[in-house]
């Protein structure tokens, strides 16, 4: 049955063409977006959701979605998605970071021309009849200097932008290399040099708990008299009410700003004052700008729901769709080895260790990681995905520690997976054969070579005779047919293991007919999603 997705927003017709055109089936309801009620009543429905800002995806919206895998934002901004609620209910949220990228550092730079020359309020007094060409007089762009904070995807055009119109550009952001600063062709600064330096300042940052308020009234006092400001970026990130004194006493000479702490903006401290420009969120606000979101996210949520690709996900590690490709057997077999400890461990677990040797090292571990994680929980909540298993983990205060390896094995790579607990270590290797079938190699240290099926069986004993026509009569006896049966020991004479893929579950009545036999200390059946 082919994917199925609501849009509840305005797209283009070209962005829901691509969801037909890709083989899904979409329904075009953009009044949804302001009708919660029938929202909730038919979003059950549909394996992912495209929304632009109206939609508001909250628990309630996420508590319907039984079905709902992935959200895909059109545009940056995605305050409207409770993505704590969407990562432990396991779905997916993507936003498009670079559709608009262009635009909003646009109107970054018109905002700033606008406030330097105090357009806005010469053009009004010119529409009034007024000649009052020697109130406004305004300051050049050329040789000042601008500060930029965050020089990321929006921050880093606006600095390209700022060179060519000849100013000096410093930058603060903490992850901004040297390097990268260099090839700016900024100068990398801390945040106190930059405010004491500037002439204009721009920011560039998401709202988080470090950006909110960066221009608090102790960073603005500590401003450069006659800066100017500019805000495109989120709201909350600048005191507005300091700002608007120092915009009274004359030590701020003007502000831009298209985004505000509370949207819609009815009232503001930032309102009339003079050589304040203000705009209603427009940065993205272009023609081109609002295609090519759409575009990219129709393209994002296709490619997630019909190959698994994750691009742009703010809440689990992305896989491109060349990566998923290479990666598929790999996250197959992680949660593979993740169920199989998941199913062994009955105490609450404690840690998780995951190690990657070989080719698999060098791919990407943190949506491996998601994979494995997820493979182990399922035993308690069999709804658990790659998205709300991290969320899990976190939750029940599992810790979770990786390595890297180069080559050490027979193996072109592997990955083993330690579970702690309280009581115990328990660990599972895998690999990836060249035909793409994961395998275990691995069980307590005893070396195996075990296909993976749906169905298993998995047993310890003492290396002793009669092992295998004890397994084999038992399970005959019983109606068990044994596909693949695999042995391995520690020693002669030592601890032994068995796996056995089966081709259908192993009965209670089964497990305690070969416990009776008292030849083995465990007997424990397994299963395990290879579709």
């Amino acid at each position: 049955m082919a994917p199925k997705v609501l849009v509840s927003d305005k797209l283009s017709e070209t962005a829901v063409q691509i969801f037909r055109d890709r083989g899904i089936d979409v329904d075009f309801m953009p009044e949804l977006g302001k009708d919660k009620e029938k929202l909730a009543e038919i979003i059950g429905q549909y394996d992912g959701l495209a929304i632009r800002s109206a939609t508001k995806v909250t628990p309630t919206i996420l508590e319907a979605a039984t079905n709902l895998k992935v959200v895909g934002r059109a545009g940056i901004g995605t305050d409207n998605v409770d993505k704590e609620a969407s990562s432990k209910k396991g779905v997916i949220v993507m936003n498009t970071p670079f559709g608009n990228m262009i635009t909003t550092a646009e109107h970054a730079i018109a905002m700033m021309f606008a406030v330097a020359r105090q357009i806005p309020e010469a053009s009004e007094s010119t529409h009034a009849g007024k000649w009052e060409k020697s109130k406004f007089m305004g300051v050049e762009l050329t040789n000042k200097t601008l500060g930029v904070i965050g020089a990321g995807n929006i921050g880093g055009i606006v600095c390209d932008r700022a060179r060519g119109l000849k100013m000096k550009v410093v930058a603060f952001d903490p992850f901004l290399s040297e390097e990268k600063a260099e090839k700016m062709q900024v100068e990398k600064v801390e945040l106190d040099e930059l405010l004491s330096r500037a002439d204009f300042i721009t920011l560039h940052v998401p709202f988080t708990e470090g950006t909110k308020n960066i221009l608090s009234a102790e960073n603005l006092a500590k401003t450069k008299k006659g800066v100017r400001i500019i805000n495109c970026a989120r709201g909350g990130l600048v005191d507005e009410e300091a700002l608007a004194e120092l915009l009274k006493s004359g030590h701020v000479a003007g502000a831009a700003f298209d985004v505000f702490k509370e949207e819609p903006a009815k009232e503001n401290a930032l309102f009339n004052l003079p050589n304040v420009v203000c705009t209603p969120h427009l940065g993205a606000a272009t023609t081109e700008a609002q295609e090519n979101v759409a575009l990219q996210v129709a393209e994002q949520m296709s490619n997630y729901l019909l190959t698994g690709a994750v691009e742009n996900a703010l809440n689990m590690p992305s896989v491109t769709a060349e990566e998923a490709k290479v990666m598929g057997p790999w996250i197959k077999l992680a949660d593979h080895l993740g169920a199989f400890a998941g199913q062994m461990t009955d105490e609450p677990i404690e840690a998780i260790n995951i190690c990657y040797d070989g080719v698999v090292s060098e791919m990407n571990l943190e949506a491996l990681n998601c994979s494995v994680i997820a493979g182990i929980l399922k035993k308690a909540n069999p709804d658990v995905n790659m998205v709300s298993a991290p969320v899990i983990a976190k939750e029940r205060g599992v810790q979770i520690s990786t390595t890297t390896q180069d080559k050490t094995g027979s193996f072109d790579g592997y990955i083993k997976v330690t579970v702690v607990t309280s009581k115990r270590e328990r660990s599972v290797a895998g690999t990836v054969f060249s035909d793409g079938k994961p395998r275990f190699i691995q069980i307590k240290g005893i070396n195996i070579d075990a296909e993976v099926g749906a169905n298993m069986l998995y047993t310890t004993n003492k290396d002793v005779p009669g092992i295998i026509g004890t397994l084999g009569g038992t399970l005959g006896a019983m109606d068990v047919n044994i596909a693949n049966f695999t042995l391995g020991r520690a020693d002669v004479g030592g601890e032994a293991i068995a796996l056995l893929y089966v081709d259908g579950p192993v009965s209670a009545e089964a497990r305690g007919k070969l416990e009776e036999t008292g030849m083995f200390t465990q007997v424990k059946p397994l299963a395990f999603d290879v579709a």
